[in-house]
């Protein structure tokens, strides 16, 4: 079940940039997608650092919010209980955790490791990353929110505090509202986290200037 989600049970697709990889990015898709959905970013990146991408794929779930249909997904959505994700949220932190941990095994340092995610996707890696006891190289969150922002300083952990944010949002988005993303931001911001914003005309998507900004943001964290 996937409330007892097993973190080696998670599929990963892998993309190198470069043999021998000296960085790792760990990118979790959104509600319904699957590993596959961010992988074809990788050569438009254009990246000179040689970085592995690990693309995961989220336990098959029944989603309140979609009528109990069952989909990809790394928690729940109930709209009439915000916060009842916790614990599938936490327990996909605890997966995410196992692969970061599986990466430093293999030789990348903790601080040349970075946590993406788009959507629900994000909302893991932001909780990973704020909690994380190691110091990452940056969290990137796309189109997507801070579980439970008002209780956020009882999940922190110190290692991350300068760690850089890249946050993005779509003005029209209509899943998640930006004024949503820009709360999240600005809890971020009075906690003294460096949180670089994007805003773009677009909706719950990702738009070719956003991918441009991505990429000079990833440059910027694993200089060559």
């Amino acid at each position: 079940m996937a409330d007892n989600l097993n973190p080696s049970a998670l599929e990963c697709l892998r993309r190198e940039t470069a043999d021998n990889p000296t960085a790792s990015v760990i990118w979790l898709h959104g509600l319904g997608a699957d590993a596959t959905d961010f992988e074809p970013l990788v050569p438009m990146l254009d990246l000179s650092a040689r970085v592995r991408f690990i693309f995961p794929n989220a336990p098959v779930r029944p989603v309140t919010i979609n009528g109990g249909m069952e989909m990809r997904a790394w928690y729940d959505i109930d709209p009439g209980a915000p916060l009842a994700g916790g614990n599938d949220i936490r327990n996909s932190v605890n997966a995410i955790r196992s692969i970061v941990e599986e990466e430093m095994a293999a030789g990348i340092p903790s601080e040349r490791i970075a946590l993406a995610g788009f959507s629900q996707g994000g909302v893991v890696a932001l909780e990973l990353g704020l909690s994380f006891s190691q110091p990452l190289a940056g969290i990137m969150a796309l189109s997507t929110y801070l579980h439970d922002h008002e209780q956020v300083t009882e999940r922190l952990a110190l290692a991350n505090v300068d760690t850089p944010i890249f946050m993005a949002h779509g003005i029209s988005d209509p899943v998640i509202p930006i004024t949503r993303a820009i709360t999240s931001r600005e809890a971020l911001i009075q906690l003294n986290y460096r949180v670089q914003w994007h805003e773009y005309a677009m909706g719950h998507q990702v738009c070719p200037q956003e991918i441009t900004h991505i990429s000079q943001w990833l440059s910027s964290i694993y200089p060559n």
